[in-house]
């Protein structure tokens, strides 16, 4: 089936489904809407009105619910409002029966009185294992580990494991990896379930698991546990305590949110924006994310300015030193914006932990040097040939090169302070990296051109 056809086929679905909402037609809904993938379930529950919504609830039982809900792509501020439109104990049966780390992924977008609300009246199980993951720090490991996973004894033999594990699979949220604990519950290893399947059923577990695991703590940054799992391609990494005692695991889907995350993330900050995660819906809305860093950029700019006017003597000399203000100013711009993103992105891969960031500087530096010579060789002749003047030519592309070199070095080094500093580096963002280099360009420039303004004619 191509393209074209998927189309067509989820538009005649969505149809039926929207009719037999209208006419209450629980049976063909059901019939419709079930065969629906839950991620495809809540796009088209999305696109449903509050009244067509309500019926849903009536139609989809709260473990349904939980499935469709897991798979939600809304807004912070629309999770309070899309579960206000149910009954509070639906609330709490369908959060009872999703996977613990999405639903509290929902509930750290309620307030306190609510969530707790919720938990009073949701399954007593469900609402401890919720209660234990919401005290964890956000942007953790343990903020995003789940607690549905399989654990065995070193000390048992398959046909045990494999009892454990056909009884427990339902509720777990991976199967692929079962790992191993000790008397204490310390994680001492992790065995897969091919190996299970192959081997044979008196073997003790033992024997045949891997005790080098590769764990993650319990406070570790989503951002270093995205990494290591990237890093080793694990379906599930084990998370531990201070004393390795395992209390959870994180999937690869909920790995898969996390990069999706930082890196808009990252763009935002990249772009000067406070928060770019979702479509804002407003003017106002956008204006208050992009307001604070326009502030910034404007009263950088005014400094600009003033550095101009403060060489109006040398403008008002050769007024033809202003026509290349703003080639010089955003060729600076340009170069370091592209070594910051150069910086930025090996900080964040973690690629700059694997080679010397004095390695990083002086390869920036000669890349600033190689195209600050091209670029300052190249504009001195078109300047030459243009305004007849060599000297004049030569001064712009003098500072054409020191501009390059200077820009470079400083797109590099930004982020590489902030970083040393905890200081998340992509907040040397484009636009502000950008104005710090017109400044600075604006004064290799102006200074040049004020020192040799005898030579030029």
């Amino acid at each position: 089936m191509n393209e074209h056809e998927e189309r067509e086929k989820e538009k005649i679905n969505e149809e039926l489904i929207l009719q037999a909402l209208k006419e209450e037609n629980i049976d063909l809904f059901r019939e419709e809407f079930t065969e629906l993938h839950p991620y495809d379930q809540a796009k088209v529950f999305m696109k449903l009105e509050k009244e067509e919504r309500s019926k849903v609830y009536q139609y989809l039982s709260p473990e349904e619910m939980a499935g469709l809900f897991e798979n939600l792509e809304v807004e912070e501020d629309e999770y309070e409002e899309l579960l206000s439109e149910m009954n509070p104990s639906y609330v709490a049966d369908m959060l009872s029966h999703m996977y613990a780390d999405d639903a509290v992924d929902v509930l750290n977008e309620l307030d306190k009185d609510q969530v707790v609300s919720y938990l009073t009246i949701m399954d007593d199980e469900a609402a401890q294992e919720i209660k234990e993951l919401l005290h964890y720090e956000e942007y953790t490991a343990g903020s995003i580990m789940t607690t549905e996973f399989i654990a065995i004894s070193a000390n048992q033999t398959v046909r045990s494991a494999m009892y454990i594990l056909k009884n427990e699979a339902p509720q777990a949220e991976t199967i692929y990896y079962v790992y191993v604990i000790d008397e204490e519950k310390k994680l001492v290893g992790v065995i897969s379930l091919r190996d299970l399947i192959v081997a044979d059923d008196d073997t003790m577990i033992s024997e045949i698991m891997n005790d080098r695991v590769v764990s993650v703590s319990v406070s570790e940054d989503q951002e270093e546990v995205a990494r290591k799992m990237r890093d080793y391609n694990f379906l599930a990494l084990p998370v531990v305590d201070f004393q390795n005692h395992l209390i959870g695991i994180i999937t690869a889907d909920d790995i898969m949110d996390v990069m999706d995350e930082e890196a808009s993330d990252d763009y935002s900050k990249l772009a000067g924006l406070s928060d770019m995660d979702r479509m804002d819906r407003s003017p106002l809305g956008a204006a208050r994310k992009r307001l604070p860093w326009l502030v910034i950029l404007l009263f950088l700019g005014m400094l600009t300015a003033s550095l101009i006017g403060r060489f109006e003597a040398t403008l008002n000399q050769k007024a033809i030193l202003a026509v290349f203000i703003p080639l010089i100013a955003g060729m600076a711009g340009n170069t370091g914006t592209q070594a910051l993103a150069v910086a930025v992105r090996g900080i964040a891969t973690g690629d700059l932990e694997k080679e010397s960031k004095w390695k990083l500087i002086v390869r920036e530096a000669g890349t600033g040097v190689i195209t600050g010579a091209t670029c300052g060789i190249l504009v001195t002749f078109i300047v030459y040939f243009w305004q007849g003047d060599l000297f004049l030519g030569f001064l712009v592309g003098l500072s054409i090169f020191s501009t390059l070199v200077v820009a470079t070095l400083a797109g590099s080094l930004v982020p590489l302070l902030m970083h040393k500093m905890k200081i998340d580096p992509a907040v040397a963002s484009g636009p502000f990296i950008t104005t710090i280099n017109d400044i600075i360009s604006i004064l290799i420039y102006f200074g040049m051109a004020t020192l040799f303004m005898g030579y030029l004619s």
